[in-house]
């Protein structure tokens, strides 16, 4: 049976600053309680054997989008893989996005980037950085670690063009409680490293042991459809494929269902990022 998504709801600025209160409060407690579960050690020569790799292009055209905020978005990016790279993640540890980076303000050396709010974007301190909590919820899900928590954008803001990936297969952030937060269930470490480079965000997580199966990310149930309350919406599944190393495959799961609120016209030609 076809389920149809609400009409987003307006919420005042008191009752969401409230709920950020709130919710922040929430999360750092949980950082305090939990503290010894969570990932701190950095190792700067990297683990022996290497699971995933993937990059991500910088700077993106985008329609009605200053590209300052993208350079800035570069800036940000360089301090917040600079407190992630090289991080080990140790049999039952977990890699807690915003515990390892922390608050990113101006006093860190943050700049103003591309931030996107209900269905919208705005310039804000540390804007882009959900584009290595992306990268990193891509390579994740093509270990053995395990995703613990993830949020996924609830608007599709941006159409196909030059799309690599399924639709939804990225992670949303926003501190401190739209965590991403991986945890560790074998009895091998795994590292986390991340750069900027000159033209790509690239990372990799390697491992203490050698690879024993491989996964592939596929997308299912992939739909677009109006609803009732005049809007476009989008949904899919993304199913995780487990292989052993003689390509056999051992077992899939499915790990997300994406439900968006589309900020474009669907089903009109695709004129690229213009």
């Amino acid at each position: 049976m076809m389920e149809f998504m609400q009409q987003p709801k307006y919420r005042s600025p008191l009752r969401r600053a409230c709920g950020m209160f709130y919710y922040g409060m929430c999360r750092k407690i949980i950082w305090i309680r939990k503290r010894k579960l969570f990932a701190k050690q950095h190792e700067a020569k990297p683990l022996a054997y290497s699971y995933m790799k993937h990059r991500t292009i910088l700077m993106r055209k985008l329609k009605d989008v200053d590209m300052w905020l993208q350079e800035n978005k570069v800036i940000n990016l360089k301090l917040a893989t600079a407190k992630i790279d090289g991080i080990l993640i140790r049999p039952g540890e977990v890699f807690s996005y915003w515990y390892t980076i922390g608050k990113p303000t101006r006093k860190k050396g943050y700049v103003e980037g591309m931030v996107l709010q209900n269905g919208g974007f705005h310039p804000g301190v540390g804007g882009g950085l959900c584009q290595l909590s992306n990268l990193l919820f891509w390579m994740t899900v093509h270990t053995p670690l395990q995703v613990i928590e993830r949020h996924r954008h609830g608007y599709d803001v941006f159409p196909d063009a030059n799309r690599t990936q399924p639709f939804g297969s990225g992670a949303t952030c926003f501190y401190p409680h739209g965590d991403l937060m991986i945890y560790n269930p074998t009895q091998d470490t795994y590292q986390i490293c991340v750069k900027v480079g000159p033209k790509y965000l690239e990372g990799e997580i390697r491992c203490s042991a050698e690879q024993s199966c491989r996964f592939r990310i596929e997308e299912r149930c992939h739909t677009m459809r109006s609803e009732f309350w005049g809007g476009y919406t989008r949904h899919n599944e993304l199913w995780q494929l487990r292989y052993d190393m003689e390509g056999r495959l051992v077992s899939e799961e499915c790990i997300v269902k994406n439900s968006a609120i589309m900020m474009y016209e669907p089903f009109l030609p695709d004129h690229g990022d213009s």
